[in-house]
């Protein structure tokens, strides 16, 4: 078995998710992981699975295409590199979770990851909905954020603060298990 990973675009519909899985079972491949998102109208899901070593991805991205171009979906395949990959389960690491609300403007995540970044931290999953205009709540960004005990988390935060303040936004930055905990209640 090989692992690889594939990515399906297209637009937003029921059952594409039953349909590329399908395709993948029928294929002999053993799905791992699926992640799948909407933004605006659009799909995109990642699928992870173990394909049998005779299928090559270029073959399976030809076969799941074959199958689904005519459905407006657009499928890649490619092999899935494990070596040297960051791991935000691995000891030393924690997870927080920075949510700012506020005015719409271009470069708000540009200028947030790259504060981010430049801490050496790294965001593991990023969720962004801007609707323009100035309606509290209508424009979130929400980051969980990788940190570990190298970085200053305390100067991360404060320069993450410090930007919010500097654009007119209410952030919030929580560790993931207070959060968790308190969802839990």
């Amino acid at each position: 078995m090989n692992k690889l990973i594939i990515t399906v675009l297209g637009k937003d519909r029921p059952g594409i998710i039953a349909q590329v899985s399908n395709d993948l079972f029928d294929l002999g491949c053993n799905l791992e992981n699926v992640n799948q998102m909407i933004l605006q109208n659009q799909f995109a899901g990642f699928f992870i699975v173990d394909a049998p070593k005779k299928i090559e991805p270029r073959d399976l991205e030809e076969k799941l295409n074959k199958r689904e171009n005519h459905n407006g979906l657009t499928i890649h395949v490619k092999i899935l590199e494990t070596n040297g990959s960051f791991d935000a389960q691995e000891p030393g690491r924690e997870i927080f979770l920075i949510t700012t609300i506020g005015p719409d403007q271009k470069g708000l995540v540009a200028r947030f990851s790259s504060i981010i970044a430049s801490f050496n931290a790294n965001i593991v999953n990023l969720k962004a909905v801007f609707k323009g205009g100035t309606e509290p709540g209508a424009n979130v960004m929400s980051y969980q954020v990788a940190v570990t005990n190298e970085v200053l988390s305390q100067d991360l935060f404060a320069a993450l603060r410090k930007k919010a303040v500097e654009l007119d936004l209410d952030i919030r930055i929580q560790h993931k298990n207070i959060f968790d905990a308190i969802n839990k209640i």
